[in-house]
């Protein structure tokens, strides 16, 4: 049970940090923050949230594992 909510604050940190960093990177690809070589780029636009969508469900996941739910 021990391992099992180290691993869900685990997934849960790993997701929130991967939805920060795709939300960054879809505004840097949409030109709304700028200052990079990524400002501007439309693949980035596409990557962000592609990353971010897999960030939020590592913060599902890792919610569901410190509530105790195997999800089965």
């Amino acid at each position: 049970m021990r391992d099992e909510v180290a691993m869900g604050w685990l997934s849960l940190v790993g997701g929130v940090l991967l939805v920060c960093v795709g939300a960054l990177w879809t505004l840097q690809g949409l030109g709304i923050v700028g200052g990079s070589v990524m400002s501007g780029a439309t693949l980035w636009a596409v990557i962000g949230p592609i990353v971010a969508l897999a960030g939020a469900w590592l913060v599902y996941r890792g919610v569901q594992r410190m509530r105790g739910d195997r999800g089965q």
